[in-house]
């Protein structure tokens, strides 16, 4: 996988459904919010990893997250800029990897706080499909991504309970298996988005 994504840089920066072009309705503007977090691989991975890290650390996660993709994705409507968001998203997915593969249950409240500033960066980079849209798509661009972020985490975390049954004082071993896949990823993003 990750060399895939080596190969194929555009395929972590280009999250666009609708092929570029700005929704204009709110059934285009939904359809584009619950496409972007499943076409950008590098902003599943990170919302399957904070749906996992519910297991570990509660599910502030993935709601600190989705909440702070909202913010960040005004934050870019707003025309304020964040730095180098990519190199931000690729390094949130690789820091998620590790915090899933360690050991030791990683800190709740550290974990909450990384999740809401990988959320700025990756609802920023969602801002960029909705740049222009009227209301009614803007709404439906943030429902639909909001939807299927929290719908992802949510399958997440339910699979991870099912199958990775983590210990109360230390991960399963699927579950740091799991990270260790994340974390690949995220060197792979992280690569990619350094040398493209």
């Amino acid at each position: 996988m990750g060399l895939v994504i080596l190969a194929y840089p555009e395929v972590a920066v280009a999250h666009h459904a609708l092929g570029g072009k700005t929704p204009q309705s709110f059934l285009s503007g939904f359809i584009s919010g619950l496409a972007h977090p499943i076409i950008g691989i590098d902003h599943f991975a990170f919302v399957v990893a904070a749906g996992l890290l519910a297991l570990l650390c509660g599910i502030w996660v993935p709601l600190a997250f989705v909440g702070c993709s909202v913010l960040g994705t005004a934050v870019h409507l707003q025309s304020l800029n964040l730095p180098v968001p990519e190199l931000f998203i690729a390094g949130s997915v690789l820091i998620f990897g590790i915090l899933l593969a360690l050991k030791q249950h990683p800190n709740p409240l550290v974990t909450t706080g990384l999740a809401a500033i990988a959320g700025l960066f990756h609802g920023y980079a969602y801002g960029e499909s909705i740049v222009g849209a009227q209301l009614t798509a803007l709404v439906a661009y943030l429902s639909g991504f909001t939807v299927i972020q929290l719908g992802i985490a949510t399958l997440a975390y339910r699979v991870g309970k099912a199958v990775c049954q983590p210990q109360a004082d230390q991960p399963s071993l699927p579950l740091r298996f799991a990270g260790c896949v994340i974390g690949g990823m995220g060197v792979a993003f992280l690569s990619s988005a350094l040398l493209g």
